[in-house]
């Protein structure tokens, strides 16, 4: 008996930091300190309003709800969230393709798409899609949001995984 205590220690153990991480599905709501998400539906395709991406990629068109659940407005980035498909090493994630290294980041392609940056008043919401650069063939992916706060510490980790389709 005594033998098991210390293994289903270590193993409470795993779980709990396991579970830092948040993880589910379509339609599933994350709530994050400052704000609640979900992804909507999500696709791959070769192209996207004239948009192609480099060779060996295809685009992830994910349509996502966030909502301001903070008690006053937020300042959103289209790269609070990054694509991920794991399996690959440390880079395996991409950034929205309006990121460029800079703050101001590039144009959207489509009106549908969420801009670089913009707000959310208390209690609104926004619907729009993230467009990202994944490679060829990946459609196993996650859309993920790290909680940062201003005091440079970070908090929970929150994964919505999806099959995305290929169209």
């Amino acid at each position: 008996m005594k033998k098991i205590v210390p293994v289903l220690m270590t193993m409470l153990l795993v779980l709990s930091m396991a579970g830092c991480g948040k993880k589910d599905g379509f339609g599933a709501t994350m709530k994050t300190y400052f704000f609640s998400y979900k992804v909507n539906s999500a696709y791959v395709c070769a192209e996207y309003e004239g948009y192609q991406p480099a060779e060996g990629n295809q685009l992830l068109v994910a349509e996502v709800t966030i909502k301001n659940t903070f008690d006053e407005e937020i300042e959103m980035y289209d790269t609070d969230f990054q694509a991920q498909w794991g399996g690959e090493g440390e880079d395996d994630y991409s950034m929205p393709i309006t990121w460029n290294g800079t703050e101001e980041g590039l144009d959207t392609v489509s009106a549908d798409q969420l801009p670089a940056i913009y707000a959310l008043a208390k209690g609104e919401s926004k619907t729009g899609l993230l467009i990202f650069e994944v490679p060829e063939g990946k459609v196993d992916l996650s859309i993920s949001y790290m909680e940062e706060f201003s005091d440079n510490t970070t908090g929970d980790t929150f994964f919505v995984n999806f099959t995305a389709e290929t169209r």
